[in-house]
């Protein structure tokens, strides 16, 4: 007796469905995206391929396409190719069409601005249907790898580095030739001709490496790109990257992307007020609370926030060495608005002396009389006097300060809200670089992934049946 169970010859002949459309559950996430492409307006957004022509594909099925691909890891246009072919799903989805992958890829790169618009179309969706309902979003940002490898991106340091490697190599290289000179002539001819090759070889490096840096004075940043001329080197915590600054901001409740941008900017201290005003008109209300990280804290940003009517919530960062060496800080000196002046933990008045424009902010500096006589200087400044500096609109910052006093929780919400999804689309991406090469492309490829993230949050959140419904409505 036979234990296992058999499966059926090959070459027997079988009566399959005889409509595609059995193969495909009703509540198969694949109807999903056919749903939600049918009911975009294509032409509005600005697709390419909307109108019948005498060859290629409709956009439509191209767009089924790659956001297919996106929501089950398939975003190489080659691997989307083969899979139009034999999977079953993508049949179904694209009627049997198979685009070759040079159509496919030419349909993300031509229709760029329009794909973003469908990403933020979604949003819309979720927004219609009340799931911002607490205004609050947290902000982050996270280095991804551009298709760009390191010895490839040039910065002045850099460059100067790697010419001065060249000439001590070119030098040494000279020296050996000397040595080899006082050998055996075979063993001599030998060694120097092939000495001679690796100085030519460097030679030629060293020509490419001045054309690189002409190119460099020019460039406005001062670094170059070779193979994607819009990424950049990056610090992280390991050993850096070259590539993109993707900034998000997530709904707090649900964990949906409300906004994203692709940034070539390495530091996140300028990018708050952009993503908070984006966040904002994404969830389409008057008020909202956004918390970030302490990268983020910067004056002028938290300031234009609260002029915007935003309530931002960021930790200010630490500069002053001062707590570390055991020295009062600045936050032990306490601020009399009325009086405008500070008193400090000897119960001695700073008064204001001068304000002057330092690194473009107006600063108010204040210090006391009596710091030369002060008991208790040695724990306050080894200075003749401990002056205190104090932005003309530090209380804004004061203000942002209490409300993360009176939230201490804020960190922690802003943790677990927004790195998660950059956690799931990285893995999605299998810990690789983007495919595509410049800014506009990348953002492209970046919203096909926040598309895919978001889709697959609201299934979970409301179910496929649901989502169908509100997409037809």
């Amino acid at each position: 007796m036979k234990r296992f169970i058999e499966g059926e010859s090959r070459t027997q002949s079988t009566l399959l469905p005889e409509v595609l459309d059995d193969y495909i559950a009703e509540a198969n996430s694949v109807r999903v995206v056919d749903v939600f492409v049918d009911e975009l307006n294509l032409g509005q957004m600005g697709f390419e391929g909307v109108e019948p022509a005498a060859t290629g594909r409709p956009a439509y099925v191209l767009l089924k396409l790659y956001i297919y691909g996106y929501l089950n890891r398939i975003q190489s246009s080659r691997r989307l190719e083969r899979e139009a072919q034999r999977n079953v799903e993508l049949m179904w989805l694209t009627g049997r069409l198979t685009p070759d992958h040079k159509t496919i890829a030419n349909f993300r790169k031509e229709n760029g601005k329009a794909i973003r618009s469908v990403c933020r179309q979604f949003v819309v969706l979720c927004q219609r249907l009340g799931l911002f309902s607490e205004a609050l979003v947290a902000i982050d940002g996270s280095k991804f790898k551009a298709v760009n490898n390191r010895d490839r991106n040039f910065t002045a340091a850099k460059l100067q580095r790697r010419m001065q490697e060249i000439e001590a190599s070119i030098e040494r290289y000279l020296v050996e030739m000397d040595t080899a000179d006082r050998q055996e002539p075979a063993i001599a001819e030998a060694k120097t001709a092939r000495l001679k090759d690796k100085i030519v070889a460097l030679k030629e490096q060293m020509k490419k490496l001045k054309a690189i840096e002409a190119e460099l004075k020019e460039a406005p940043d001062q670094q170059l790109s070779l193979t994607d001329p819009d990424a950049r080197s990056m610090k992280t915590r390991g050993t850096g990257i070259v590539g993109y600054n993707v900034q998000t901001a997530v709904d707090a409740r649900h964990h949906l992307i409300v906004a994203h941008e692709v940034t070539n900017d390495g530091l996140d201290r300028r990018q708050l007020t952009s993503m908070a005003k984006q966040a904002r008109m994404a969830i389409g209300s008057e008020t909202l609370t956004v918390i970030a990280d302490r990268g983020y804290f910067r004056g002028e940003e938290i300031l234009a926030c609260q002029g915007a009517g935003i309530k931002a919530i960021v930790p200010k960062t630490h500069t002053s060495a001062a707590k570390a060496e055991g020295r009062f800080d600045k936050a032990d000196f306490i601020y009399d608005a009325s009086a405008n002046e500070y008193c400090c933990p000897a119960e001695q008045r700073l008064v204001w002396r001068f304000a002057r424009v330092e690194g473009g902010l107006m600063m108010n500096r204040y210090w006391s009389s009596a710091c030369p006589t002060c008991a208790i200087k040695g724990q306050c400044t080894p200075s003749d006097y401990r002056r205190v500096s104090r932005w003309e609109h530090q209380a804004v910052l004061d203000d942002m300060e209490r409300r993360l006093d009176l939230a201490p929780d804020s960190m922690r919400i802003r943790r677990q809200t927004v790195e998660h999804p950059f956690g799931t689309i990285k893995s999605w991406m299998g810990s690789a670089h983007f495919l595509t090469k410049t800014l506009d492309h990348v953002s492209t490829e970046m919203s096909l992934h926040v598309l895919a993230y978001n889709l697959k949050r609201m299934m979970k959140i409301i179910g496929n049946g649901t989502l169908m419904a509100a997409m037809r409505a």
